[in-house]
């Protein structure tokens, strides 16, 4: 019985990956110590630009807003397994690589999205079924996929060491993702993320990434959400995305984390809200008024706004789309209550909690 209990301990103590550096180590450690207090607040894309700028050294939307930067930094990898020199959103790699840097030196926290390109040619939106099984082991594309992640194996390994979350194949609950739901077997997605994790971890020898688990919103039960899950050897967070598109949504969302809740009760992992907002924030009082008594009780490692784009001709029609507030925003002065919120936890906050330190 004691070696079982001790067993079960050093699962949650320790990440996926067994053989992690000292810091991405403590980082778990310290993310679930934190989570107690409250969550790290995140933005993606948060360095790079805002509404109405791009690419002014030191400038974001949240901080204009706040006084302080985000405790979380979202980016994107989709681009660079193809051997491009930005990301999927026109961000350079090197200047991502830059921001990285910036924000561990300031004691903040990294995570990697990956809109994966389809093996058969398209976006991450071309939902051929077979694309899944095409990638795997002994499938006609696995040889272009390990091509795939050799490259993006080659960018986090330029960051030193710099220990990051990486949530590949998000939302896979869903079926607008060529690795959704509608697309692959569960045992296929099990099998692609085994592999992935396998291949960056043991082969490319890349230790200093922690695992997280993502499904869309649209989950009923423990057993939903679990349905796709690779097991605990290769996960290290359970997560969801949801928005706001109505009236309805802080209901919605309680009811999703208290499955999360239980969710990662029963893997012994932590949790996190890795993606939300409500475009254009037009609620004066969102952010104290519908967010926050949602994620209230919920112990969150972090949440993560969408990005602050601003004006997209591209969108039909077009219209500026953003997620966290910027100066003069209708919701700015909440999110400043939001911020003085005892379990809100910016890049301040995240410093002196010494998060990679043991």
């Amino acid at each position: 019985m004691r070696i079982l209990i001790t067993i079960a301990l050093l699962a949650v103590l320790l990440p996926s990956d067994r053989h992690a550096s000292i810091q991405t180590v403590n980082l778990y450690r310290n993310l679930r110590r934190l989570s107690a207090r409250g969550f790290l607040f995140g933005h993606q894309d948060d360095l790079a630009y805002g509404v109405g700028w791009r690419y002014e050294p030191g400038r974001s939307d949240v901080k204009d807003v706040c006084g302080d930067y985000p405790g979380l930094f979202g980016w994107d990898l989709s681009g660079r397994e193809s051997g491009h020199d930005k990301d999927i959103d026109g961000v350079p790699f090197d200047s991502i690589r830059r921001y990285v840097r910036e924000v561990y030196a300031r004691g903040g926290v990294n995570t990697f999205s990956w809109h994966c390109p389809s093996p058969r040619g398209g976006t991450a939106w071309d939902t051929l079924p077979g694309s899944v099984g095409s990638i795997l082991p002994g499938g006609v594309h696995h040889a272009l996929y390990v091509q795939w992640l050799d490259s993006i194996a080659g960018f986090l390994g330029s960051l030193g060491g710099i220990p990051i979350l990486f949530r590949p194949f998000h939302e896979h609950t869903g079926s607008w993702f060529w690795w959704g739901a509608h697309e692959c077997t569960p045992a296929e997605y099990k099998a692609l993320w085994q592999f992935t994790h396998h291949y960056l971890n043991d082969v490319k020898g890349l230790h200093n990434i922690l695992w997280v688990f993502n499904a869309g919103d649209n989950f009923k039960s423990v057993s939903s959400f679990l349905e796709r899950y690779p097991g605990d050897d290769y996960v290290d967070v359970v997560s969801f995305d949801a928005y706001q598109y109505g009236a309805s949504f802080q209901h919605s969302l309680r009811a999703s984390l208290c499955i999360l809740d239980s969710a990662a009760f029963l893997t012994g992992k932590l949790e996190a809200l890795a993606e939300t907002g409500y475009e254009q924030v037009p609620d004066p009082h969102w952010w104290t008024g519908v967010l926050a008594p949602a994620l209230a009780g919920h112990p969150l490692a972090y949440v993560l706004v969408w990005r602050n784009h601003g004006w997209n001709p591209y969108m039909n029609p077009p219209h500026n789309h953003y997620y966290a507030p910027y100066k003069g925003q209708v919701s700015a002065a909440d999110f400043v209550q939001f911020y003085s919120l005892e379990n809100t936890l910016f890049e301040r906050d995240a410093a002196k909690a010494k998060l990679y330190d043991h």
